[in-house]
């Protein structure tokens, strides 16, 4: 039976669906089976949890829970307990307390990740959304929540320096995102405006990032002034290719954009700080599109949507071919998001999913041992 590799076949964008969504299948091999103990190698890069998703439970909470699930570490976020970079910035103490909460449980920390603040530094910030990711007493005021962002991405690369760190990951915001579709009329001036912006609030951030020996991955991702391989080439332009810029690389966001996440690694083989593991399907009807029709996460009839890990139309297994290519030897950080799933049976799962589907590169060619 062809079951194993069907849901990692490559979906026809003619047929609207991915393969293993449309025929109703599930690709069994990466489903967990119970009361049975597999002898699983060790993998070629440390797998970690991202807890964004997770920051409404204490870190002393998930932390446990984490490692009973099999992770290797985690990804730190800097809002709930998790991580205050403003204390991290200059607090070693707080640090280390941080860090300890992780050893207890032998898990490491290899990154740290300020997605909201690093949204209002380039948000246009005038509506009540951004409100949420500030604090309170910023509400309203979009100037005062961008100053407050851009000191904060500054801390969090000292923040990332004082734990020990060489990555820290994030958004960017864009003020040209709104202008996507070009009507009303867009410029090219008002684009090169845009790109122009991103690097004028940006420079001065990265270079506390290359004062300290921090790199910093932007998540190329809709909202974000970079968010697929043609403006991810732009936003490096803008910043003059200056290496404490790279990308935290997430195929789910690409993925239904149909754009390859596989090319983009082979794009920026020299740029990729740190590696996002998630999962997107496509699951286009014919009265949806990849818009989403302003439907929520979750809802069936949106264009795409999340998916844990293995139950999507990501082919994981070139991704981790492409990155062994390029060398890349950093940990696989999963971001879990399922609004159809139980989200601790499905972090478990995607654990095990990572684990399997991860392997290192061959030292010899297969045949070489022809030649001896």
């Amino acid at each position: 039976m062809t079951l194993r590799r069907f849901s990692q076949r490559r979906w026809n964008p003619e047929a609207g669906k991915e393969p293993a969504v449309a025929a109703g299948l599930l690709n069994f091999a990466f489903l967990p089976i119970p009361n049975r103990r597999r002898s699983i190698p060790d993998m070629a890069r440390p797998v970690t949890l991202f807890t964004g998703q997770w920051a409404d439970l204490p870190l002393e909470e998930l932390a446990p829970k984490a490692a009973a699930w099999g992770y290797d570490g985690l990804e730190l976020a800097c809002w709930g307990d998790h991580m205050d970079v403003s204390r991290a910035a200059t607090d070693l103490e707080y640090c280390s307390r941080q860090r300890e909460v992780l050893d207890r449980h032998g898990l490491k920390l290899f990154a740290i990740s300020n997605h909201l603040a690093g949204q209002l530094v380039c948000d246009p910030n005038n509506d009540f959304r951004s409100d949420l990711f500030a604090p309170p007493e910023l509400a309203g005021d979009a100037e005062g929540k961008r100053l407050w962002a851009v000191q904060a991405m500054k801390d969090t690369a000292r923040a990332a320096s004082n734990l020990g760190l060489r990555v820290a990951n994030g958004f960017t915001g864009s003020s040209i995102w709104h202008l996507l579709y070009s009507f009303p009329p867009v410029s090219d001036e008002m684009i090169d405006a845009g790109f122009a912006y991103f690097a004028e609030m940006f420079n001065p951030i990265l270079d506390v990032f290359d004062d300290v020996g921090v790199r910093f991955g932007l998540e190329v991702h809709p909202t974000e002034i970079a968010f697929d391989i043609y403006t991810a080439h732009r936003a490096l332009e803008a910043v003059n290719h200056r290496e404490a810029f790279g990308f935290n690389f997430d195929p789910s966001h690409l993925h239904w954009q149909r754009v390859d996440p596989v090319m983009f690694i082979r794009e920026f083989k020299d740029r990729i700080y740190h590696v996002h593991m998630k999962d997107a399907a496509l699951q286009l009807d014919g009265r949806s599109g990849i818009l989403a029709s302003h439907l929520n996460f979750g809802h069936q009839d949106r264009g795409w949507d999340f998916r844990s890990l293995g139950r999507g139309g990501v082919d994981f297994e070139e991704i981790i071919r492409a990155l062994n290519h390029i060398g890349y030897a950093g940990p696989l950080s999963i971001e879990w998001e399922d609004s159809g799933m139980e989200r601790e049976a499905g972090a478990a799962e995607a654990c095990r999913f990572t684990k399997r589907v991860d392997f290192e590169p061959s030292t010899r060619a297969f045949d070489a041992a022809f030649e001896e």
